[in-house]
């Protein structure tokens, strides 16, 4: 019998992983995360961004023993970690600040090899102002023998994920405008998805999908509309141009994409979270009234083609800094007693979506922190109900919150049905329009992006909805139910940014907290099992869990890295901050 040559191919790499004990990264073992195999593969561990593992080893009885097994010294990079590590056949791959990436040996735990890009440091100087919003990274992908690595400047890069040997590096976004990346690229189906920050540096957002053996660009999706003398690249934002009115383009718009992607491989559907417009306040947009389409948005679109499916805009017209990028994670619920297919968000803006992942109908929405941009939602469109009192064209206007919920990642565990969030219940800020406002480079954050300082004394406050913190709180994890919109239990810690959650099949919860601190609650209850030092002050990045021969771990970046970029001691010698560090927990003997 004659075989074809696809047929001994795959039967050669088949011998080749049995004979050396590695195992491929390929869609199937993406879209489980490498669950089966214990790895985490992935930012969110699956397609769906739950961050649930199925692992059981550490469970309540023996929780309390966890402790550092081991870390390594990542570097002197300048900056919190905010990157999730992947672990697969025996490798823990990381990025830290400045995009330098590495691989480690987690039975060795030595290092493999090391790539740092060089990018400029000089980018993250206070006088420069072009990287929005510090020199962070939040991961990695790996796929097949690869790394994908965003860098910082804007390059994509693949290296070889046994040797770290560069294969490709391509400029993915246009050059000469402040775009960076910070996101986790996702791979699926050869394509790597990824979208780019830098929307208080007056750019026009959008994500793409690249070859993953190549970086060619494959498809590109803007989210806001461009100049409307010439032609528009799609339908979708010839309809989205309808929303906007003046010059907008001028100002690039907004709408980034830097954080939230997930996807649906049996609808072949991509979701993205977009970010806010440019400048902040709406009328100097020169759209006053007007929804600026697809601004502070959950985007659905098609993997193959990057053609939009459906839209849900979370913040109308938004004013506030609402930038709706937060995690989209993925589950089947029971709602009314009705199987639906859902996505999920805990949005900055204090409120708790959820909507049908297979048509962006609307299901409910709920504040899960104290809110008073909004009094509520239209029940069939989903459209939030905004006070007068909230519009600050004529006073100073605090609004709550200023961020419930950033980057620190969530987890749903859907043995409990709970979503595991870290948040910010009692958090303002003050808003009132830079009349003076002037769009150019060097000007401190806030006046750059239109609204002008001070005004709290005179600052008027509606009134809000939702749940406050307890006093002197500043903030917690929540357990929240998405069917009910309600909270089940909450935890002494946690934040809208930093840290983050992972939940596992024997019913934890873990939470990295600011301090560095490693939490373990029983996912039904809330009972707090373990809360242990990790040797680590600030600066941390979500945790993860892996398996090795036989034996469960919890790993999370950490630590202030020093040097390149901004900081400096007394008398201008150069500031030394503690080493970033990579820490595995383990349970010992």
């Amino acid at each position: 019998m004659r075989l074809s040559l696809s047929l001994c191919v795959s039967m050669v790499i088949t011998y080749v992983t049995v004979l050396f004990g590695q195992q491929p990264i390929n869609d199937a073992a993406l879209k489980g995360g490498g669950k089966e195999r214990g790895e985490w593969l992935t930012y969110g561990l699956d397609y769906a961004e739950t961050r649930y593992s199925p692992l059981k080893r550490i469970d309540a009885n023996n929780v309390s023993r966890l402790a550092p097994a081991w870390t390594f010294d990542i570097g002197a990079s300048g900056g919190g970690q905010e990157a999730t590590p992947l672990a697969s056949n025996g490798v823990i791959y990381g990025i830290t600040n400045w995009s330098v990436t590495f691989a480690v040996d987690a039975r060795t735990r030595k290092e493999l090899w090391r790539w740092d890009p060089e990018v400029n440091r000089a980018l993250d100087d206070s006088k420069d102002d072009s990287v929005c919003c510090g020199p962070v990274s939040r991961g990695v992908a790996v796929y097949g023998d690869k790394v994908i690595v965003p860098v910082l400047d804007g390059r994509l890069a693949s290296l070889d994920a046994r040797s770290g040997k560069v294969l490709w590096v391509v400029r993915a976004t246009p050059a000469n405008e402040k775009y960076t990346f910070t996101m986790a690229p996702r791979v699926l189906k050869d394509k790597i998805i990824i979208g780019s920050a830098g929307g208080e540096f007056f750019v026009r957002g959008y994500f793409a999908a690249y070859d993953v053996n190549s970086g060619k660009e494959l498809w590109r999706f803007y989210t806001v509309p461009g100049d409307p003398s010439k032609p528009f690249e799609n339908e979708a934002l010839k309809r989205a141009a309808q929303t906007w009115s003046g010059e907008w383009w001028k100002l690039g718009g907004g709408g980034t994409v830097w954080d939230g992607l997930s996807y649906d491989p049996d609808l072949d559907l991509i979701y993205v979270g977009t970010g806010n417009g440019t400048p902040w306040p709406e009328e100097l947009r020169g759209s006053k009234g007007m929804d600026n389409l697809y601004t502070c948005s959950i985007l659905a679109v098609r993997a193959g083609t990057g053609e939009l499916a459906w839209y849900y805009q979370v913040v109308p017209g938004d004013s506030w800094d609402y930038d709706s990028v937060q995690q989209l994670t993925l589950a089947d619920l029971n709602i009314s007693g009705r199987q639906r297919k859902v996505i999920m968000q805990a949005s900055k803006n204090g409120i708790f979506y959820v909507l049908d992942r297979a048509t962006g109908e609307f299901i409910s929405a709920a504040p899960f922190a104290r809110v008073n941009w909004t009094t509520g939602f239209e029940p069939k469109t989903g459209r939030p109900i905004v006070p007068a009192a909230a519009r600050y064209e004529t006073q100073p206007v605090r609004i709550a919150p200023s961020s419930a919920h950033s980057w620190a990642p969530m987890a749903f565990n859907p043995n409990t049905g709970l979503m595991y969030l870290p948040a910010s219940l009692n958090s303002t800020y003050v808003f009132a329009v830079n009349r003076e406002f002037v769009p150019k480079p060097g000007l401190p954050p806030v006046v750059r992006v239109g609204v002008a300082t001070g005004g709290a004394a005179t600052a008027i406050e509606p009134p809000s909805i939702g749940p406050a913190a307890v006093e002197g709180q500043r903030g917690t994890l929540l357990a929240w139910d998405p069917v009910t919109q309600k909270e089940r239990w909450r935890g002494d810690g946690g934040g809208a940014g930093g840290g983050g959650a992972l939940t596992t099949a024997s019913n934890l919860v873990f939470q990295v907290r600011q301090d560095g601190r490693l939490l373990a609650y029983r996912a039904d209850d809330g009972t707090k099992l373990l809360d242990v030092p990790s040797g680590l002050t600030g600066g941390m990045g979500p945790p993860m869990t892996f398996e090795l021969d036989g034996a469960q771990y919890i790993a999370f970046m950490g630590n202030q890295g020093g040097g390149g970029g901004r900081g400096a001691g007394a008398g201008n010698a150069p500031a030394q901050p503690a080493q970033a560090k990579l820490v595995v927990f383990g349970l010992g003997q």
